[in-house]
């Protein structure tokens, strides 16, 4: 098998780092009655795997540089700007994750190299066309990890779990935005006991502050430029346009993470920030119920189709232990997992079902800024999985961010 790059060329050779689902070598082993999957497969596979840096995947990003399949074993060999990627680990274990969900494979190994001039040269190209087509210019840092939270429909508890979720991240010391994109349902202000008409300087909209411990929590949403109780009767072009005045006219500043709160379902805001942000990454909230589950599925597919890496699945309203020591499961059981494995991603967490997550709601103190709590150790956790292993944050000097900010410096205001 030869690979692009002349021999004795450290620059486009193997770093040898592999990732693999058993330890044996590929080799021609498939489980009686299933047939292996083909080359064209594996790679059609690989088109749901996302760099979130780029918003694009990485079969389009030309980082695919060989596919071997042999019986049940798949190799796949990916090319990263440099050898010492921030998001190598990431990149190698979604690339293995949407291979083995593929009939027939039985284990998978993932080597990854390092780009050549000539590579480096065509993703800067692939990267130059993203960002005229898609991105919008915004003040959101390139380093900064965008989480929205996302639900195929209403009731599921996307906002608290979206709120409570952002203060449990800036609980650890970072700078979180919380965007508030369910512009019909908005709900953010009253769970965080915020309210008041936003300030503008210089022409940008100033996002309301809340210091967390030693973090800090930046807040936006329509609730801030509307009554509470008032309806906003808008169509998609207009909730659109709302979401993306959100994004270039906010004064966000230095930021770690941006969670974004979106409206149920898979309609107008969802696609048009995959347009807007093609860097964003979601995480599917769902209740147990297979209903649910299925629900939210569609949520998942439409985020793939925008080309969004899809992070994880957030399971709420799980079974809980009462008392006396006995569980109920309201709202049935294990639908998170379902559904995390239906699409291929990690469970990051369950939310067990309880009176104090609406109560803090209601009172405009989230469970999450509680010192200590059972709700509150849960949300940290989700939390601490987030920063550390789904959404890391990672400095990203030399890889694909500092090549995108490069683009679009380059390339200047992008036309909206």
């Amino acid at each position: 098998m030869s690979l692009p790059g002349a021999p004795g060329d450290c620059t486009s050779s193997l770093d040898h780092t592999v990732s693999t689902s058993r330890h044996p070598p590929v080799a021609s082993v498939t489980t009686p009655g299933v047939v292996a999957p083909s080359p064209e497969d594996v790679r059609a596979a690989l088109t749901g795997v996302i760099d979130p840096e780029l918003g694009a995947d990485i079969v389009e990003l030309g980082m695919v540089r060989a596919i071997e399949v042999d019986g049940g074993g798949v190799r796949v060999e990916v090319a990263l700007t440099i050898a010492a990627c921030p998001l190598r680990d990431q990149l190698r274990a979604d690339v293995e994750r949407h291979v083995r969900a593929l009939p027939g494979v039985e284990h998978v190994e993932v080597r990854t190299g390092v780009m050549d001039p000539a590579e480096r040269a065509a993703l800067m190209s692939r990267a130059r066309l993203k960002a005229q087509d898609r991105a919008i210019p915004t003040d959101i840092p390139v380093t900064a990890r965008v989480l929205a939270i996302a639900s195929g429909k209403g009731g599921v508890g996307k906002s608290s779990v979206s709120v409570n979720l952002a203060v449990a991240l800036a609980r650890r010391g970072l700078v979180v935005g919380l965007l508030d994109a369910d512009v019909w349902g908005h709900s953010v202000p009253r769970l965080l006991g915020m309210d008041g008409a936003v300030e503008a300087a210089a022409g940008k909209m100033i996002p309301f502050e809340r210091v967390v411990g030693s973090g800090l929590l930046k807040v936006i949403s329509m609730g801030f430029l509307s009554g509470e109780d008032e309806a906003i009767m808008w169509r998609g072009l207009m909730l659109n346009r709302a979401v993306q005045h959100f994004l270039e006219d906010v004064r966000w500043g230095a930021l770690d993470y941006l969670v974004i709160d979106l409206p149920p379902g898979t309609g107008d805001v969802q696609m048009g920030l995959a347009r807007m942000l093609p860097r964003t990454e979601v995480l599917i909230v769902t209740t147990p119920n297979e209903a649910a589950q299925k629900v939210a599925g569609r949520a998942a597919d439409m985020a793939r189709r925008g080309h969004i890496r899809v992070a994880g699945v957030i399971e709420n309203m799980a079974p809980f232990t009462g008392e006396h020591g006995e569980t109920y499961a309201i709202f049935g059981e294990g639908g998170g997992q379902r559904l995390a494995d239906d699409i291929g991603v990690p469970l990051v967490g369950s939310v067990p079902l309880d009176a104090g997550l609406v109560a803090g709601g209601d009172e405009g103190e989230p469970v999450a800024l509680e010192e200590a709590g059972k709700l509150s150790e849960i949300f940290a956790a989700l939390a601490a999985r987030i920063a550390t292993e789904i959404s890391p944050l990672v400095e990203m000097g030399g890889c694909s961010a500092r090549l995108l900010e490069q683009v679009e410096r380059a390339l200047g205001p992008v036309e909206d």
